[in-house]
């Protein structure tokens, strides 16, 4: 499609990083030559996804839905982030949305239950995504 017209702006794509997390990704340098990069993230099991605590500088959403599109007012699982330098933890049972402004230390990403697939949505207000490890504590 991308010799006609508006072509362009349509973008299919397939899994780009199969394990241990399938994944596509739209990345923004790449794909649309704009600020803004997706990326969709199947979990299907507990795991650490996010180990260490890490910032960015740029915008950031976590978007944590039911892969179950008949009940997706249920989550059914339970996710730990932690938030600030001083890892302040949130969990959540329920789907859920979460804010990083640039600059915010966030980690560890720990999916403690995961009784059916789990999506995450991650939107980054980036060309592309990076991340700062730097030793916070």
């Amino acid at each position: 499609m991308a010799d006609s017209k508006y072509g362009k702006y349509v973008i299919s794509k397939k899994v780009t990083k199969p394990e241990p997390y399938p994944t596509m990704e739209w990345i923004g340098d790449i794909d649309y030559d704009t600020n803004m990069t997706f990326m969709i993230t199947k979990v299907v099991a507990p795991c650490r996804m996010e180990e260490s605590p890490h910032s960015h500088d740029f915008d950031m959403y976590l978007h944590f839905v039911s892969y179950d599109y008949n009940n997706m007012d249920e989550l059914f699982g339970e996710i730990v982030i932690g938030l600030g330098e001083e890892q302040e933890m949130h969990t959540f049972t329920k789907p859920t949305s979460v804010y990083i402004p640039a600059g915010m230390v966030h980690c560890p990403l720990v999916f403690k239950r995961v009784d059916k697939p789990i999506i995450l949505f991650h939107t980054s207000i980036a060309s592309k995504y990076v991340k700062k490890e730097e030793p916070f504590k």
